[in-house]
């Protein structure tokens, strides 16, 4: 009993935490995501390390449940009228910084030494974002704009364009070294892009006629949840990506329900706790320790993703057409970057064997200053951009 009334105890102090941050994020305009993030990296293994490992060990859990819930609300943003809209933009964004990370990031890590297929590598992996980190900064700030849900849109199909684009130039290098064997990471992302889309639709279609019957036209708190856990699971079970999954639940839900008015109003409502230990508890594992052993490398590596993003997402704007008002403030706002990378990095060290703790090691530093210092470049951008409306 003493255990669990330790865990119990901690429950109830991140909870309270999270309530704090919110307050304290409204008085301030800091990002309650930043502040959870200080909370989990002040209670966890860089801090005091009063975070049990009963509480600690649900971290793959939670996130889990908390990024479908975030793959939800982000596809019930892309509904037809959304697209029809903005899908120019975001296509154009999107893709725009992708390319412009590629190759200014690439081109930077040779310059500085590095052998051209680790540049590359870690050139795809600095075009990974942080869904969860902008929508809940997005969800923060009240802000519904054309802006916001254009960056929305961008962040709902990053994850398959990071999938698509970090397993080519796994191949690419692969070939590069002669190792053919690479093309079987290109063929895994394809099979699991293409198998999430797929018991997304298996799922969203009968849901999208199935829920939100028992009441007037929104679906229930135990339907939102039963979706999210099934989704979750089976994307787990048949090792697919949650994220795109869920995003194609939520967006085949909010293109065909017809009858529902809110289609997500209950997970927005549930969202939050599962969010408050999530970020936490990743604030938790991050390891200050790893910023020292960055160096120029890494230095450099930070910067240019962050001239990649701001070139990018400018030269995405202009090219879609996107209000002059609106076009410099995409790439600052897409800065979040988070446990994507961190998964892609893993990968990338099975490949270059020689080089992965290089690679791990710039990709976790890169991440810790991305998840703190980037939902604060996201609120600001959407403040400038609510001002110069």
């Amino acid at each position: 009993m003493e255990h669990y009334a330790q865990s119990l105890t901690i429950l109830g102090v991140l909870f309270l935490a999270g309530l704090a941050a919110d307050q304290l994020g409204q008085k301030t305009r800091l990002p309650r995501i930043t502040l959870l993030l200080a909370c989990g990296m002040i209670a966890g293994h860089s801090g005091f390390g009063i975070i049990p490992d009963a509480i600690s060990n649900q971290y793959e859990l939670i996130s889990t449940v908390a990024l479908t819930m975030v793959a939800f609300l982000l596809g019930g943003s892309l509904s037809f009228n959304t697209l029809k809209a903005r899908g120019l933009p975001i296509l154009a964004i999107s893709v725009s910084i992708v390319v412009v990370t590629l190759v200014l990031v690439s081109a930077g890590m040779v310059a500085v030494g590095l052998p051209l297929g680790v540049a590359m590598v870690l050139a795809a992996i600095a075009s990974a974002t942080a869904p969860a980190a902008t929508l809940d900064v997005i969800r923060q700030s009240g802000v519904t704009s054309p802006f916001t849900e254009t960056v929305k849109g961008i962040v709902a199909i990053d994850d398959a364009w990071g999938l698509l684009v970090f397993s080519v130039i796994i191949v690419s290098v692969g070939l590069m070294d002669g190792n053919a064997g690479g093309t079987e990471v290109l063929l895994e992302a394809v099979v699991e892009i293409l198998g999430s889309i797929l018991l997304g639709l298996v799922i969203g279609l009968p849901a999208a006629y199935l829920t939100g019957r028992l009441s007037e036209g929104e679906p229930l708190r135990i339907e939102a949840l039963g979706l999210v856990c099934l989704t979750s699971g089976l994307a787990l079970l048949f090792d697919l990506s949650v994220l795109i999954a869920g995003m194609t639940v939520g967006a085949t839900i909010v293109n065909l329900a017809r009858h529902h008015t809110k289609a997500f109003h209950e997970i927005e409502h549930i969202q939050w706790p599962f969010m408050v230990i999530f970020f936490i508890l990743a604030g938790a594992t991050l390891e200050l320790e790893v910023l020292r052993s960055l160096g120029l490398v890494g230095v450099t590596f930070i910067a240019l993703r962050s001239v990649s993003r701001l070139i990018g997402g400018w030269l995405g704007a202009v090219l879609a057409g996107v209000p002059r008002s609106e076009r410099a403030y995409y790439g600052p706002a897409l800065l979040p970057q988070a446990g994507v990378a961190i998964g892609m990095s893993l990968v990338a060290g099975e490949a270059l064997p020689s080089h992965a703790e290089l690679i791990t090691a710039m990709t976790i530093g890169a991440t810790v200053i991305f998840e703190l210092v980037g939902p604060l470049c996201t609120s600001w951008a959407i403040r400038q951009t609510r001002k110069d409306h």
